[in-house]
């Protein structure tokens, strides 16, 4: 038996979503491949499980405008992604 990966986050951790969050159809009320939320959005970890048979950490995350299940590379902790570059006209 393979014991569990650690989680790279914490449960109450600030994160940003590190990518664009798209409907997979995981939530139907909502069209598919529908943008949730932008990379960069602000959410929340609100709970921590586990996927066994890809053992792999998954993230509820608390955006504001829904809770999403996440995967570690599909997330950032706040504050840690790079700021694009704003170019003067």
């Amino acid at each position: 038996m393979i014991d569990p990966r650690a989680p790279k986050y914490q449960w109450g951790q600030n994160v940003v979503a590190a990518v664009d969050l798209y409907n997979d159809g995981t939530m139907p009320e909502v069209s598919e491949d529908l943008l949730l939320i932008a990379a960069g959005g602000p959410g929340e970890i609100v709970q921590i499980g586990h996927h066994t048979d890809a053992n792999l950490p998954l993230y509820l995350v608390d955006f504001g405008l829904c809770v999403l299940g996440c995967l570690e590379e599909e997330l950032a902790l706040a504050g840690t992604l790079p700021t694009p570059a704003v170019h003067a006209p």
